[in-house]
């Protein structure tokens, strides 16, 4: 893949607020306090009649015992690995550092085309200053201000020569699967063991993601798009501003995808806060397929799956026509599957039936089973439609739309799931006057 612009940098210089300037969001999280970002978060942006792929990364620090940062150092070098284009970062207020020329020395070993940024060049004062930046032995240095967007121009008019293509493949159109759930239930676990590189930060302390990380999945006969998104705790226990961001990502990752493949802790069950995550996934009429995982730590017999199946469905109620797979991440137990019944469900989701076909067998099953009398007043539903919309939506059309009530309205559900298999979809039901 080509038209890759990589940004590195120690922590705390900005790159992620030249991330946000680049791909014209607010993707990345921006904090005033180094380690915010951990995981490689990729973004899309467009220039002069370009497109590129911009990776923004944690900070990087070497020879550090934090867990986090080992981790982070990671990620930054198979970032500079896929890159074609890579952007150091540097800060001008504080000039060049240690760890500055470490990371110099790094991006010198990678023969990739570098491109120096001064960074935080807000004021006049500050022009000139980033000349000690030429010592480093990288090329060029640009004076800019990416908060305000001063003089990213110029670097980029640089940038996009290198490129040897203009336009890069568009994943609009792909299948968008979320991994949704509370923290630490093992969603970016999921997302490394399918991709099989270990592209999420993975470690048991609870919120170590916090953007929404997107990796596109092509292989085996699948081509989707596959987000790990932060844990979604209760509000009262999200404390900083960071967590925040990270949730409101998540939400909004929900509200864009497809399918929502919605992980609960196999050894915990379904608590109050994975039933608000699912309603909301719910809600949003998005396609879900549930993931017990860590089902490898369970002590199990022959009745265990069965058993536990039905309490998850009876706590899901009324919504509980949904897949519900046992799984192990770190054994990658059913993980494929997982996969395979996203994909299911996906196209269950986007499935249309033919009015005719609807009408000729909805109208066996009204006909058997007629929407009750209410005050002598005899209620014909005479027409039914699949609307255009992105989930699944049935308009009937009844002379007394007012008199059919809520529980005919879910048979009329369920007889729509018997017979064309909505399996993991919530479907809508509308009465209206014909």
């Amino acid at each position: 893949m080509s038209n890759i612009v990589a940004i590195v940098g120690r922590p705390n210089v900005g790159k992620s607020t030249l991330f946000n300037r680049l791909t014209e969001s607010r993707n990345a999280i921006v904090e005033e306090m180094s380690g915010v970002t951990r995981d490689r978060i990729y973004g899309k942006g467009e220039w002069i009649g370009y497109e590129y792929s911009v990776i923004d990364t944690g900070g990087y620090v070497k020879g550090s015992d934090d867990v986090f940062e080992s981790e982070i150092r990671k990620q930054v070098e198979i970032a500079i690995e896929e890159a074609s284009v890579i952007v150091f970062v540097v800060d001008v207020t504080t000039g060049a550092t240690d760890l500055d020329d470490k990371v110099a020395k790094l991006l010198r070993s990678s023969n990739k085309k570098i491109f120096t940024a001064a960074n935080k060049v807000d004021n006049t004062a500050r022009v000139g200053l980033s000349s000690e930046f030429w010592s480093f032995g990288l090329g060029d240095v640009y004076d800019i201000a990416a908060a305000s967007g001063s003089g990213t121009g110029e670097l980029l008019d640089d940038i996009v020569k290198e490129f040897k293509t203009k336009t890069i493949e568009s994943e609009s159109d792909l299948p968008r699967f979320a991994i949704v759930g509370k923290p630490n239930v093992g969603k970016s676990s999921l997302a490394n063991a399918l991709i099989g590189e270990d592209r999420n930060i993975v470690t048991p302390i609870s919120g170590t993601t916090r953007d929404a990380v997107n990796t596109r999945y092509s292989a085996y006969g699948f081509d989707f798009l596959l987000i790990d998104t932060a844990g979604i705790r209760k509000r009262a226990k999200v404390n900083e501003d960071i967590e925040y961001y990270s949730v409101l990502r998540s939400v909004r990752t929900i509200e864009s995808s497809d399918v929502c493949i919605f992980m609960i802790d196999a050894t915990e069950g379904i608590q109050k806060q994975d039933l608000h995550i699912y309603y909301m996934c719910e809600k949003n009429h998005k396609g879900i397929v549930v993931l017990v995982n860590k089902w490898d730590l369970i002590e199990k017999d022959t009745m265990t799956t069965k058993e536990y199946e039905e309490k998850i469905r009876a706590q899901l109620a009324p919504f509980n026509d949904v897949p519900i797979l046992f799984t192990s991440a770190i054994t990658k137990q059913r993980i494929h599957k997982a996969l395979e019944v996203a994909m299911k469900v996906y196209n269950n989701r986007v499935k249309k039936i033919q009015t005719s076909v609807l009408n000729t067998v909805m109208q066996e099953e009204i006909d058997r089973f007629p929407p009750p009398s209410l005050k002598g007043k005899y209620v014909n539903i005479k027409y039914i439609t699949q609307l255009p919309t992105h989930a699944p939506a049935f308009a009937f059309y009844s002379n007394l739309p007012q008199y059919i009530p809520d529980s005919y309205k879910r048979f009329l559900e369920n007889k729509i799931r018997h017979h064309f298999d909505f399996e993991g979809v919530p479907v809508r039901i509308f009465v209206r006057k014909k």
